[in-house]
């Protein structure tokens, strides 16, 4: 492909393609939920384009099976698989087409699993969360995690401050991702100014963990609790400068006032 013009009009007709298709086979879903998830995987891979799919590769470390959709088309697809299951079935039976289909492989189906449930947090109890919770298990790389803890996980967290014991339990766990889940669940909480207690505990148990995965998470956490409660968070950042991985520090400050940014910079020793 040459020239942005084509390239943008490849795109296009590529989302469109994977859009329809996946719409014409939500028409026909029928079954177990085990069925059902064998419909969905197959219009996935029906309606992936294998040209993105060997780009999807270069952003992960891990190796990745994909079947090449952009974000939003497969976002407008699964929920319109959703709304069809609904029709026919309750909520319950929709969490076991999205368990059925996070136990796949292919990164598609993991995150159209976390789809079928994006916003119904609202419905999601302690059942479900133990669901998700079990998901940890099955991660193989960066997105299915983010897709399930930041959409799914983080959300009820927020909603139910208890459920912050597990955090910590995730952050003591000898698995990358659990200890990333620890600090992406708590981004919802530090958005809403709530759990600063919380976000400061766990970052102090973090602070010497060498994971690069594990570090990209902290960050992110102090970044978002920075946007809505700098008040809190810097005086933070400045008391761990010395200590913390520079890129956590660095991932922190992104939206910080230059002035307290090379402040929190200045002086740090990593």
């Amino acid at each position: 492909m040459t020239g942005s013009s084509e390239w943008k009009r490849w795109m296009r007709n590529s989302m469109a393609r994977a859009k329809k298709t996946v719409e014409q086979k939500t028409l026909t879903l029928r079954g177990t939920p085990a069925e059902i998830a064998i419909q969905i995987r197959q219009a996935l891979k029906d309606g992936g384009s294998a040209e993105h799919a060997a780009g999807v590769q270069w952003f992960f470390k891990e190796e990745i099976k994909s079947h090449g959709w952009y974000t939003a088309p497969l976002r407008r697809a699964i929920r319109g698989c959703r709304r069809e299951i609904l029709r026919e079935h309750d909520f319950q039976f929709l969490t076991e087409v999205a368990d059925q289909l996070f136990s796949g492989t292919v990164l598609e189906e993991k995150i159209a699993g976390v789809f079928l449930l994006e916003a119904l947090d609202a419905q999601c109890g302690d059942r479900e969360f133990a669901m998700f919770e079990s998901w940890l298990d099955r991660i193989s790389s960066w997105a299915d995690h983010d897709g399930l803890v930041h959409y799914l996980i983080s959300p009820m967290v927020a909603a139910k401050p208890a459920r912050t014991k597990f955090v910590f339990r995730w952050a003591r766990s000898p698995n990358r991702w659990h200890r990333r889940a620890a600090c992406v669940s708590l981004i919802r909480g530090g958005r809403a100014q709530m759990l600063f207690p919380e976000i400061v505990r766990l970052s102090d148990s973090l602070l010497d963990d060498k994971d690069d995965m594990v570090q990209k998470g902290l960050g992110w956490l102090l970044r978002e609790t920075a946007k809505f409660d700098a008040k809190r968070i810097v005086p933070y950042l400045m008391k761990i400068r010395e200590r913390a991985p520079r890129l956590v520090l660095r991932t922190a400050c992104e939206t910080l006032p230059g002035p307290a940014k090379r402040r929190i910079l200045a002086k740090s020793v990593h």
